[in-house]
Order: C-alpha cells, then structure tokens, then sequence
C-alpha cells in the first residue's frame, strides 16, 4: 500500500517532479510527499493522473518561494540534465537551464535534514570540477555535508545501461549515518524478456523470435529536451546499439507490431516506460513526443528507491558511514 504523506514519518519536497519516477521511488521507500514542483503542464498532468493526492505545484522553480515547506525532511529531485550532459554543449552555469543555485536557495530557505539531486555523468567532467567546489562550498556553509556518485541504473535491477550522477548532502551532525547503496548483485532481465509480452499483444508471430534475440539489456534511453530531441531512441550511436537487440531507433511506435510486419520493431511508449522501471500502470499525459520526454527523462524508480531507503535509514536510524565525497 501507497503511505499517505501525512502517515510517514520522513517527508519530501520534490524539484523538477516530471513524470514521477524519483518520486514513486521515494514513496515505494517508505517517504511521504509534502509537495511536488514541476514547470512542465505535460508532467504536472502526468503527476495528478497517477497520485491525485500529491500536491503538484506548477511553476518555475526559479520563483518558487518555499518558505511554507520549512521542516520537510528531504528536497529532492532531478535537475535539468542540459547543462551538464555531453550530448550537449555542457554550458553549465551559463546554461538558463541550470537549477542548481535554486535548489542551494531553498536549502537556505527551508533547511531540510537532507538534500537528494540526481543529475548525467557529465556533471562530474573535469570542465566542472570548480562548479562542483562551489556547490559544496555553498551547502558545507549551510551546516551540511555533500557528496555525490556515479551509480548505474542495471545494478538495483533496472534493464537499461543508465550511469547516473547521485548527489546527495545530510546535516553535519547526521553525516556519519549515511551509507551509499550497494549493487544488488543480481544481473538485470534482457529487454526480449521484459519486453515480449508488450511485443506480441498484438498478435505479432515475430515477437518470440525477435525476443530470443534481444538478450542484452537495453543501452541508455535518451529523452531529449524541451529545446531539443523528438520521440526517438537518441543519435546514431545510440541508434547503433538498439539495433544490435533488433530495435529501429529511429522513432517510437502508436502500437505493438502486427502479423505481417517484417524488420525491425520499434519501441512504444509503454514499452519504453518498463525499460525505466515504471509500473505498467503508471499513465503519461501529453502527445507521444510529450509522453516521450517525460519517461526518457526520467530516474529509474527502482534506482531511486535503493538511494531512498539509505537516506530515510540516515534520517531515522543512526548509520556506521560517512558520505564519500
């Protein structure tokens, strides 16, 4: 059963929300939801789709005043990843897109416990080395302690290569609580097997062949942004990889592939959401490109559960580890 918020006793204060999956990773831990602050009206309506008892606020983070949230135990979200990425010109703080001084503003202002943010890889590039002393300078004199870590999605079950920066900051007096997760040590299903059965829903006689075949999980979902990037399966590299489990790249499907369709299938959305970790139940709101972005976008619940539970551990239960920075 879904823990109301006001029936947990650790509670969140979600940035750039999108479609929800960081935060159904929070939930599936345990943490209730004090409110959710989205820009997007696609994945705002996505949010309120799935959790009508989710506070979703609408509005640009850069305005967002969150004085009335002071005592939440935990901000927590997924910056843009733009500024940072390396499939774009990595502008960093020159980039409008860069949220980071807004999230070190609302640290200031409602002083949480712990700050969770996920970000790329490229956030830890050398390029950024004297961004990432600044970040730390500015919560370290907040009266926390901050660090962050490369993880990859295919190590807490999910089917996806999808290496993730996890930044994480916990009150001094709490940062000997804090453990990192580790690796489940169970390898990931290959995308045939977690695909077929959305492969063959239609009827598709192809669809137990083309399954045997896809038997790597699936390389990293690239979502695009709201400047950029259609509903594709990312650049021709990317395109490279999926064709190596049998999937056209080039686009994303309405539908499952029917009898008679010969080649390569393309991904729907659906099928791509269960690449991510969503539950088949989770609906997105919007056009396909709008559907799109929001589950290629997305951390992983999965992913953001086993982040989650260390944290609310931290948060309730006194930890041997300190945050590796």
């Amino acid at each position: 059963m879904r823990p109301r918020p006001s029936e947990s006793p650790i509670t969140a204060l979600e940035l750039c929300a999108g479609a929800g999956a960081q935060a159904l990773g929070f939930e599936q831990a345990g943490i209730g939801h004090a409110g959710l602050v989205e820009l997007d009206r696609h994945a705002c309506a996505t949010l309120r789709l799935n959790r009508p008892g989710w506070r979703v606020i609408e509005q640009d983070l850069n305005a967002f005043d969150g004085s009335e949230f002071r005592g939440v135990d935990i901000i927590s979200g997924g910056l843009p990843c733009p500024p940072f990425s390396v499939a774009g010109k990595q502008l960093g703080t020159k980039d409008e897109r860069n949220l980071f001084p807004a999230m070190i503003r609302l640290a200031d202002q409602i002083r949480p416990r712990a700050i969770m943010i996920e970000n790329v890889r490229g956030f830890l590039d050398t390029v950024f080395e004297d961004y990432r002393g600044y970040v730390r300078r500015a919560l370290v004199k907040l009266g926390y302690e901050p660090g962050w870590k490369l993880m990859n999605a295919c190590d807490f079950g999910v089917p996806q290569l999808r290496p993730r920066v996890v930044f994480v900051a916990v009150r001094k007096e709490l940062s000997g609580h804090f453990r990192w997760p580790e690796p489940t040590g169970v390898p990931p299903p290959a995308t045939g097997e977690v695909l077929l059965d959305l492969m063959a829903e239609n009827g598709w006689p192809g669809a137990k062949t083309w399954a045997a075949l896809a038997d790597g999980i699936a390389p990293t979902i690239v979502g695009g942004s709201h400047k950029h990037g259609g509903p594709d399966l990312g650049p021709t590299r990317a395109r490279r990889a999926w064709a190596a489990l049998g999937v056209d790249g080039i686009g994303i499907a309405n539908q499952a592939p029917e009898p008679g369709f010969h080649g390569n299938p393309r991904l729907t959305v659906r099928m791509v959401a269960r690449l991510q970790g969503f539950p088949d139940a989770w609906q997105f709101s919007g056009s396909k490109t709008h559907a799109y972005r929001q589950v290629g976008n997305a951390f992983p619940p999965p992913f953001a559960r086993a982040v989650a539970e260390n944290l609310r551990a931290c948060l309730a239960t006194p930890r041997l580890l300190r945050v590796a920075c």
